[in-house]
């Protein structure tokens, strides 16, 4: 089933990554593409009557195919998930991300749950919403408990336990999750770039 929207998240501090190579992440060049125009083509094909923004304040960020959107908040990582850009069928991808053909295939054709989230032991790398009252549940019970002090983090991975009342307990990985084993990659730091790359071995062109 499509989505009305994908909103591509690119308004992160980028902390980790700490201005390697002179560009934020997101404008990584892979098989001579950024990783943003990379995930807009992909979408423009896997789901093309659809709406595609990308959440950024950076200028660099535009993107064609895309329209950029500044965030009117962006206090802490879980405002991320943009709140004035939630809406009923509105997907959420993360700009730091390396997705294969399949994955995104995988995620435009998301169920019909009110949530579901994608991707592997590592990290979240989509949610789709297809209720927005559940979805500003879950993002309003985490940023309580982060706000509060009861929780240390509040990114996609509080977002799951709170939908799967696993909020404050440990977390087991069953529903509402779609696996991505192996078919995507995270750029949250200069390691794991340098990782991608040595997996590689000659079968996709990077550019540095």
């Amino acid at each position: 089933m499509s989505h009305n929207r994908y909103v591509i998240m690119a308004n992160g501090k980028g902390t980790r990554w700490g201005g390697h190579l002179g560009i934020p992440k997101q404008l990584i060049e892979i098989e001579g593409e950024t990783l943003l125009r990379r995930i807009v083509r992909q979408l423009s094909f896997f789901d093309p009557c659809a709406e595609v923004i990308i959440s950024s304040s950076d200028s660099r960020h535009e993107t064609v195919g895309a329209t950029r959107h500044k965030p009117r908040r962006n206090e802490i990582e879980l405002d991320r998930f943009v709140h004035e850009l939630i809406d009923n069928d509105t997907c959420f991808l993360y700009g730091d991300t390396f997705y294969t053909d399949e994955a995104i295939s995988l995620i435009t054709e998301a169920n019909n749950d009110p949530l579901t989230f994608f991707g592997d032991n590592r990290s979240i790398v989509g949610v789709s919403c297809r209720n927005i009252e559940t979805f500003t549940k879950c993002l309003a019970e985490v940023r309580d408990g982060y706000e509060q002090g009861r929780l240390l983090s509040c990114i996609g991975w509080q977002v799951y336990e709170s939908y799967t009342g696993q909020l404050y307990s440990k977390r087991i990985v069953d529903k509402s999750f779609v696996w991505l084993d192996q078919l995507t990659a995270g750029f949250n730091s200069p390691e794991d770039l340098r990782r991608f790359i040595d997996s590689l071995d000659g079968e996709v062109a990077y550019s540095l």
